[in-house]
Formats: structure tokens, sequence, C-alpha cells
């Protein structure tokens, strides 16, 4: 099981990476994980259709900034309360990852935090379509990474996926997952 205290002195050792935002949307991310069924657990969530950014794909909860909010762990916070009616004083925050940039045009802060066991998640399902816990130890087999190299806006990328059960975790939410594997130590590719 993860120990929340060692989690955050491994995000500590890191020195974020941190992008000037310039024209970008500021909006930020929560990687939470808990103890569920004698194992750590991720909670991962599938957008509805409908949204106009990210319609389908697998995210953790978050979005942007909002006037009120006092920072970008604010933000982080709010949203996964809005989204999984999760308490921001139930969060414990431990650290956070480097500073991504979205293809929407959004500058992604992601926070890394931990509840003491599993969660009665309440979903707002016009924003979440589907709840999605994956056991960390399935998150640490190279087999279920690859990468593609995808072309946006004239430049080719190469986008990292995760291959679990039928929806794949790709994209900005693969990478920031990929991010904080590695920084834990619980892989090295």
């Amino acid at each position: 099981m993860l120990d929340p205290a060692a989690v955050k002195a491994a995000l500590a050792r890191h020195a974020c990476r941190t992008i000037d935002p310039g024209v970008l949307r500021p909006a930020a991310v929560l990687l939470t994980f808990y103890p569920k069924d004698n194992s750590d657990t991720l909670l991962f969530t599938r957008r509805t259709e409908h949204l106009p950014d990210h319609a389908g794909e697998i995210s953790f909860p978050g979005g942007r900034w909002q006037e009120g909010d006092a920072d970008l762990t604010a933000t982080a916070l709010r949203e996964t309360e809005e989204e999984m009616g999760v308490a921001p004083q139930d969060v414990t925050i431990l650290g956070r990852l480097d500073d991504f940039v979205s293809v929407y045009g959004y500058h992604v802060t992601p926070f890394v935090g931990t509840l003491p066991t599993a969660y009665p998640f309440c979903v707002d399902h016009r924003e979440i379509a589907e709840v999605i816990e994956v056991p960390l130890k399935k998150l640490c087999d190279p087999k279920i990474f690859h990468t593609e190299n995808w072309r946006h806006k004239g430049r080719l990328y190469p986008v990292g996926f995760f291959s679990i059960g039928r929806h794949p975790i790709w994209g900005l939410t693969a990478a920031v997952l990929r991010q904080f594997l590695q920084r834990i130590e619980v892989i090295d590719w």
C-alpha cells in the first residue's frame, strides 16, 4: 500500500516544471488514490459525450480555473467536488506534478491527493458518464503502455496510451499518470 508520507516525499524530491501560461487558460486536475479492496486504487472518470472539450475521454477530475478560486489547488478541489461529490476537506494534497499544455488551449497543473478510504462518490452525470477505479498494480505493467506519434497543427507529437479495459487512458491524462508512477518509483519506463 502507498504510504501518503512517502508519496509526498517522493513528489517533493522533484522540482516541478512550470510553464508560463501566456494566453492559455489555467486549469487543474486531481490525481487521487485511496485504498480499496486491499489495493491502492486511482480514480479516473469518463467524460460525457456532449462536453465541448475531451468529450467521452478518460480523465482525472478537474477543470478550468474560475474567479473565486484562491489558487489552482482550490480549482482542482472544487472541480473534484463538483464532478464527484468529494468534499475538499476529505482530500489530503500531497504535492503536484509538472505543468502540461492541452491541445484545447489549457495550461493544466496536476495535483496529487489521497483519500483515507474508498469514497461514497456523488457523481454529476451531466459531466461524468462513468467512474473508473483502477488498481495501481494494473497500471505498473509495461505491457499495457505504448506510444504513438500523432500530428497536430503540423507537428508530430508522441502520445502515450495505457490500455485498461474498454477505454484507453491516453494523451494528457496518460502523461500525468506516467509521470506520477515514475515519480513515486513504481515504474521505470
